[in-house]
């Protein structure tokens, strides 16, 4: 297998690969919707305009710069400029490079500030005054469920970027909005047995989690499936999404009786968290008579380059990774491809933030030829319990019923012995599908109902 090799000065080399195509049958085909009534932000004319609404500013910056890099590239592809990515690897072949049916893609950008009521101002600039027909990105879970929301009240499609509350597509779901990254629940599915097979069944935990829904879900899945383990839960102490220094919450753990920290937090947020606790000396600490460990439960390479060596033996997951096609085989086809393209455009890989915004465009556009219509509840009927590959993470659903994407879940650990500043993440193992899928009625993601789909005017 043709390894894929970063250095600083970007991509050197990547192998091709082909997907097969596993997509269910649309119900309703553009003509029977084009005889409904209008909707919101119709296209006239000969282009469309899709809204990337990403965290410019505040903690989470890093995640909306790579999301922002992953929205020009997917819609370079979808104007036919460019390799094409994963154009080449999807399932479907609906897309050729002549736009979204017929017509060329152009986008507006908005900044979230990774605060929910600017995330909300900021969409709404785009639906009204820029004609946005779909919107898209947001690196916080607050912004996204704020940002759905709104988009279920105007009228428009909200394919969600990086959020990973279980409310996104649990008491928050809503018929407009469509979530293809993963969640806390089956993070916490994937990331139990690792645990385990890591650090026993003995163990005492301390939780520092963000104050906010991610976190709070995050936190919940965590202490479920390590009580599950056996795991005690010691403490869980909230911290503000605003703080830059954690020194204050980290002083009291040693003194708790924990020996593992889980730190509830993204971003910056982690990389603050986790110098902090480095700092403290928590990494080389012995309680209980056992090493001192500490748990991330989602962090990618692009916040593994801002911890640096302290992320070094450090278990999370993720939702996706660079490497997956190369080090696990021919499953994760797309990989490759979308790491090829935006390497050679950006000069480093992707990170999963970038993979999931850029897979959301796909789908969103792939959806609306399907469907025959820019319609929102012609493309949301194209998207339910539609089933997909080559999108580099190997046979995905989208249930109807959740709006959730099912999929293998990437359990990592930093590595001891990078060999570049690009490789800091080494995969435990891609957790199938199997293993984190669950009722729509589980009771973490209980509380809210779809509705029904909102065309707008």
């Amino acid at each position: 297998m043709t390894k894929a090799t970063f250095t600083r000065r970007g991509l050197l080399r990547t192998g091709a690969a082909t997907g097969a195509g596993l997509a269910m049958p649309t119900i309703f085909t553009g003509a029977s919707w084009a005889q409904g009534q209008g909707f919101t932000n119709a296209p006239t004319g000969d282009t469309v305009t899709l809204g990337f609404n990403v965290p410019q500013t505040g903690p989470y910056a890093d995640e909306g710069a790579d999301e922002l890099r992953a929205f020009e590239l997917a819609v370079e592809h979808l104007n036919g400029e460019g390799d094409g990515g994963m154009l080449q690897t999807f399932s479907e072949k609906n897309l050729d490079g002549t736009g979204i049916m017929g017509k060329r893609v152009a986008f507006v950008t908005g900044d979230t500030q990774t605060k929910s009521d600017a995330a909300r101002a900021s969409a709404r600039s785009m639906i009204e005054k820029d004609g946005a027909i779909m919107i898209s990105g947001g690196s916080s879970s607050g912004v996204a469920v704020a940002v759905q929301g709104l988009c279920q009240e105007a009228g428009v499609i909200f394919m969600s970027g990086l959020t990973h509350s279980n409310d996104t597509t649990g008491k928050d779901k809503k018929a407009n909005g469509f979530r293809h990254f993963f969640n806390a629940y089956q993070s916490g599915a994937a990331m139990g047995p690792v645990l385990e097979s890591l650090y026993g069944t003995d163990r005492r935990a301390y939780h520092l989690t963000a104050d906010y829904t991610w976190g709070w879900t995050t936190q919940e899945s965590m202490q479920a499936v390590t009580e599950d383990l056996g795991w005690e839960t010691v403490n869980n102490v909230l911290t503000p999404l605003a703080a830059t220094d954690f020194s204050s919450y980290i002083a009291p753990v040693l003194n708790s009786g924990a020996d593992v920290l889980f730190l509830n937090h993204y971003g910056g947020n982690m990389v603050n968290s986790l110098t902090n606790a480095v700092q403290f000396g928590l990494k080389e600490a012995q309680a209980n008579g056992k090493q001192f460990e500490i748990v991330v439960p989602l962090y990618s390479e692009l916040m593994a380059r801002g911890a640096g060596r302290n992320i070094a033996g450090i278990p999370g997951s993720q939702n996706w990774d660079w490497k997956l096609e190369n080090e696990l085989g021919s499953r994760y086809v797309g990989t490759n491809a979308f790491t090829q393209s935006f390497g050679t455009k950006y000069g480093f890989p992707p990170s999963q933030a970038a993979h999931t915004c850029y897979v959301q465009t796909l789908l969103y556009a792939d959806a609306v030829q399907r469907a025959g219509s820019f319609n929102p509840c012609a493309v949301a009927e194209a998207l339910e319990d539609f089933e997909f590959d080559g999108m580099g993470n190997g046979p995905t659903l989208y249930r109807g019923a959740d709006h959730q994407c099912f999929k293998d879940v990437v359990v990592t650990r930093g590595k001891e012995n990078p060999e570049n500043e690009f490789d800091l993440v080494e995969i435990i193992e891609a957790t199938p599908t199997e293993q984190v899928t669950y009722e729509p009625d589980h009771p973490m993601f209980a509380g809210g109902a779809l509705g029904e789909c909102n065309p707008g005017a």
